[in-house]
Order: structure tokens, then C-alpha cells, then sequence
């Protein structure tokens, strides 16, 4: 997994490439930890992302409990493989999918 964070003031927009499972997920939550500070805008774009696991589901709810807070968070470019994940559990319900 790769994880790129480009910082515009109060915007940051995440960009995940590969897996987000057991094995990534604690490397995004540490990248995400310091990063979210001060952010009003997140934006999380998936286009690289091409499977996501219940790990990965637990670092996206930590994030949303805590920009509900702060500010927006929206999720744009879902592949159809992850989208099917986010439709089964019932995160479309909780996040901004554009």
C-alpha cells in the first residue's frame, strides 16, 4: 500500500494505492494521526485503492468519529470492489461518497 497526503491549509487529501487490510492498516492510522490536526476538509481519494478489509473499515470509522468534530470528510474515485464492501457493511451510509 502506498499513501500519499498533500496538505492545502486546512484540506488534506489522502491518496490510497493497493490493499488496505491487517497488514496496512496501522501504517494509514499513523500516517493519518498527526496529520489530521487542524483539518476541516478531508478528502480520501481511493482510485488506487483495490481491496479493503475490516482493518482498513476500522481505520475509515476512527476517522469519521473524529472529523465529525473537525470538519467534512468525503470519499471520492471507489473502484466497484471496494464500493461493494462500503454498500455490504453499511458505511455508505456514513460517509460522503462522491
Amino acid at each position: 500500500m502506498t499513501v500519499t497526503l498533500n496538505r492545502n491549509d486546512t484540506q488534506l487529501t489522502v491518496n490510497i494505492h493497493g490493499r488496505l487490510d491487517t497488514l496496512t492498516a496501522p501504517e494509514l492510522e499513523e500516517k493519518l494521526e498527526d496529520a489530521l490536526d487542524g483539518v476541516e476538509e478531508l478528502v480520501f481519494d481511493l482510485e488506487g485503492l483495490k481491496y479493503i478489509s475490516s482493518a482498513g473499515l476500522r481505520v475509515f470509522l476512527s476517522v469519521i468519529k473524529q472529523m465529525e468534530e473537525q470538519g467534512e470528510m468525503k470519499v471520492k474515485n471507489v473502484c466497484s470492489d471496494v464500493m461493494e464492501v462500503f454498500e455490504v457493511t453499511g458505511f455508505t451510509d456514513l460517509l460522503n461518497i462522491e
